[in-house]
């Protein structure tokens, strides 16, 4: 039997958590602060556990509070996802697709792909939620998106399958006022005494590895002083004036103003998105999206090619 009581105060305690005060959360939640002490004391005595810790500043979570705040959070994100899908069914339409998707595929891949999905199948709800490329796996492992569009190439997993939608040429982002920004190409063996900004090897050690190979073939190994998870904080980190950094040339429309990339002379191809999706996870409209991005969809392409997924 599902308790919706629990459900409730489990909300009130999510608002209580975000807001880290009472008051706030009540005016968020529509009501008066009473009620809402009350009832996230009545949750503390059925957990038998303090939640929140008072005083005049707010509301700070408790050791145990913040225990089970990822919890609930995730919670809430699935039971917004069971209200749409009863929503749906209502409507009669055919159900949601999750894409998990890196800020550059949002620019670049994304809109095509879902421009297609909702030409071939309009009742389809297509959610979009941001992601990093560290993120993809974990969460098609849970369950929480049914693909992804992110950096990633090589063994991922046992269950994890990917497919290369993009691919790009290697580019450097520099401080504006640079000795090297006023080239229209930049020779990667110039850059061998610079701070770098780099993607994180755990994050994907093939590109990593690919990357720092295309350095030791010009003779350097990049003095990395920062690991980042995606192209966006490394172009945020040059911004800041933390060094250079080596992204997918197309990453050019993320720059400010104060951080302008630039080519590589030598022409370096990396994988700048890729679908990936687990094969643990049998999702119909995963099996259509593989088969509008290629005549036999992914699987039966030869190993390293590309498909463009707005062709």
């Amino acid at each position: 039997m599902i308790n919706f009581r629990l459900i409730r105060h489990l909300w009130l305690f999510l608002a209580v958590a975000e807001e880290k005060h009472f008051g706030r959360a009540a005016r968020r939640l529509g009501m008066s602060q009473p009620p809402l002490t009350e009832q996230i004391q009545a949750l503390e005595q059925a957990l038998r556990v303090s939640l929140f810790v008072r005083n005049r500043r707010g509301a700070q979570l408790t050791p145990a509070g913040a225990a089970i705040l990822p919890a609930v959070r995730k919670f809430a994100e699935q039971l917004a996802r069971l209200e749409l899908a009863v929503r749906e069914a209502i409507d009669g339409q055919t159900g949601t697709l999750t894409i998990g998707s890196i800020s550059s595929a949002m620019l670049e891949d994304l809109p095509p792909l879902v421009e297609r999905l909702r030409q071939a199948y309009p009742q389809l709800t297509v959610a979009v939620k941001e992601i990093d490329s560290v993120d993809a796996v974990p969460a098609l492992e849970a369950g929480d998106i049914d693909l992804a569009l992110a950096r990633l190439e090589g063994e991922l997993g046992p269950a994890i399958r990917s497919w290369p939608v993009a691919q790009d040429r290697l580019a450097v982002a520099l401080p504006q006022g640079h000795r090297l920004a006023g080239l229209s190409e930049i020779p990667l063996g110039a850059l061998a005494h610079e701070d770098f900004a780099m993607f994180s090897r755990r994050l994907s050690p093939v590109y990593f590895d690919h990357v720092l190979a295309a350095c030791n073939a010009q003779g350097f190994s990049p003095r990395i002083l920062h690991e980042v998870r995606s192209v966006t904080s490394q172009i945020a980190f040059v911004g800041c004036g933390q060094g250079t950094a080596l992204v997918p040339l197309r990453s050019e429309r993320l720059a400010p103003p104060n951080v302008v990339v630039r080519p590589l002379k030598e022409r370096v191809e990396i994988v700048a998105a890729a679908l990936v999706w687990s094969s643990a996870r049998h999702n119909p409209m995963v099996d259509a999206v593989l088969a509008l991005i290629g005549p036999k969809g992914p699987a039966a392409a030869p190993e390293g090619a590309t498909v463009a997924v707005g062709a």
